[in-house]
């Protein structure tokens, strides 16, 4: 089939790279003429595992193209796919602009019956945001064009975004019109073929089930963090708690991990656009609301057992950091932990010496400059000469470090672990001071 996906962010270009590798024509379209020259010259704007190699042998094989040319972009596909940016408004709600952009354009070019999917997380109502748009520029020509508009929300972790959308646990698809319900059944039927984990269903109900599985995620994160908190207060341990209550079928151990809260590109925008929703229709979330809450105060858990160690003054004091991208597998700085933390150490006079496997470069640019902070080309040098080690992000590389070499570079073995990657009793028995977050000291 002849796709066309509009932007080339995690989603367009995951999206359009996976449909390619299925025999698909895929034409991607950014307007970001900088982003497009890195796609054409063999690499990739992004860190995605595996993303990089499929873009390749797609662009090779002649099934993947890329361009800045709206109009060609427009022409080649029947199926449309909007996976543009839907940054936070001022007032937490999502910004729409980009979205009706792309569906003007598609209106002002379109010949022949089109297929407009929006595969970007977007409020409920959009879709008709979408169709009234589209229709507007179809009048402004006298143009009768049939079209339908889709809604087919991804599910993708970034970091597992490929796996996610070649080995999908559903697909969900809002759509009211046959033609476009056989289209979009004919793209993703490769990928069920085992078992179908297609969901048709209208389309505000898609644009919903989006929003509420990540509330719902983050809703469980923030619940383990409070009680995380709370073991402490108690003398309990967290990591008992979570595999007695994971164990339980009907709420299992994904999302149960506390730590100093999350970040992201979809949860902190999505729970506050879903907020923003509810309150256009009168509705207050009181759930999300306090979600979002302890979600913030989470963030500066790390903060308050540094100060607690040492006291508000943190002048004099230099910290390594390990840990920059709000989560592992990737360089996504956005709404990162890491920041407020690192924004506390500086702000009480402290200096820090981070680094990232990945996401170094994206910091820098994230971050910029600041007075105090340094970057380091290895764990090993972040650590030399530092008072404590903050673990922020749990990268793989950071769970099983060679502890008498973290002692001897360290001044004093002391470590704010906020991911939980290693046991108190192993860390006493090393001679560290350890901080976890919920867990019982031996």
């Amino acid at each position: 089939m002849r796709i066309t996906i509009i932007g080339t962010g995690y989603v367009g270009l995951v999206t359009g790279t996976c449909l390619a590798e299925y025999g698909n024509d895929v034409l991607c379209l950014d307007v970001d003429p900088r982003k497009i020259e890195i796609l054409k010259s063999g690499g990739i704007p992004i860190y995605e595992p595996g993303l990089e190699e499929m873009v390749k042998r797609n662009v090779e094989a002649g099934r993947l193209r890329f361009t800045t040319d709206i109009e060609e972009s427009v022409a080649h596909g029947t199926i449309q796919f909007i996976a543009v940016g839907t940054p936070p408004d001022e007032d937490g709600s999502a910004d729409l602009k980009y979205v009706t952009a792309a569906a003007r354009n598609i209106g002002k070019h379109m010949t022949g019956y089109k297929v407009i999917v929006d595969k970007s997380t977007v409020p409920v109502g959009t879709a008709d945001k979408v169709k009234a748009a589209i229709a507007e520029e179809l009048a402004a020509r006298d143009n009768t064009t049939s079209f339908a508009v889709v809604s087919n929300p991804e599910f993708l972790k970034e970091g597992a975004a490929v796996e996610d959308f070649m080995r999908p646990d559903r697909i969900v698809i809002g759509v009211e019109d046959d033609t476009a319900r056989d289209l979009m059944h004919s793209i993703y039927a490769p990928f069920v073929r085992n078992h179908d984990r297609i969901l048709y269903m209208d389309v505000r109900s898609a644009e919903l089930t989006k929003y509420a599985a990540n509330a719902m995620l983050a809703t469980r994160i923030s619940f383990m963090n409070e009680l995380a908190n709370l073991a402490e207060k108690l003398g309990a341990d967290i990591e008992f708690v979570r595999k007695g209550i994971g164990s339980d079928p009907r709420i299992g151990y994904h999302f149960l991990y506390p730590g100093v809260g999350y970040g992201g590109s979809c949860f902190p925008k999505d729970v506050q656009a879903l907020q923003r929703t509810a309150a256009e229709y009168g509705q207050n979330l009181e759930i999300l609301n306090a979600v979002e809450s302890v979600n913030y105060a989470q963030k500066s858990v790390l903060i308050h057992k540094i100060i607690q160690r040492y006291g508000e003054n943190l002048k004099g004091l230099h910290f390594a950091l390990w840990g920059l991208s709000f989560k592992p597998n990737t360089d996504d700085m956005r709404e990162a932990p890491s920041r407020i933390v690192i924004d506390g150490l500086l702000a009480r006079g402290a200096t820090v010496t981070a680094y990232d496997p990945v996401a170094m470069h994206e910091a820098q640019r994230a971050i910029g400059e600041k007075t105090g902070l340094a970057y380091a080309d290895s764990p090993k040098q972040a650590l030399e000469s530092a008072d404590a080690l903050v673990v922020v992000t749990e990268w793989k590389a950071f769970r099983s470090p060679d502890f008498d070499e973290v002692k001897t570079l360290l001044k004093q073995p002391v470590i704010f672990d906020g991911r939980n990657l290693y046991e108190p009793e192993r860390m006493k028995a090393e001679g560290f001071e350890y901080y976890p977050i919920g867990r019982k000291q031996p």
